[in-house]
């Protein structure tokens, strides 16, 4: 009922995204200033967000990279198999495709196209 209600609804669309985001966030142990970086919005809108006091709205430049942070865990939770402790070692390992740990590299736009199309690409190997 809640994807129904999100694709008639923007707001309601901005909801969801934004709770998958700050659930994305936290699975891949993530602190509230990574993820604010990563999607481009300041560190007290992202905590205002996690309380559930402000959300992202549809089709801005926000919204669109908080769907690739949510790609970044959906595909690295399907390549470790929903073990958090693999997926939080990835993200905070040095990998030498970016030359810095994947925490790191998503906090810019390029890093973070970077690391969900090396992730597509690994999925594509399974």
């Amino acid at each position: 009922m809640e994807k129904a209600a999100a694709m008639r609804d923007p707001a309601a669309a901005g909801a969801v995204l934004t709770k998958a985001l700050v659930r994305a966030g936290e699975f891949l142990a993530l602190p509230n200033v990574v993820v604010a970086r990563a999607v481009g919005v300041s560190e007290s809108h992202m905590s205002r967000m996690a309380s559930g006091k402000a959300q992202l709205e549809i089709g801005t430049k926000p919204a669109e990279l908080a769907a690739l942070v949510i790609r970044v865990y959906r595909s690295l939770d399907a390549l470790v198999g929903n073990d958090d402790a693999q997926r939080r070692k990835w993200m905070a390992s040095f990998n030498r495709a970016f030359n810095e740990a994947p925490k790191e590299a998503i906090q810019k736009v390029e890093g973070l196209a970077r690391v969900v199309q090396y992730l597509d690409g690994a999925r594509a190997l399974i």
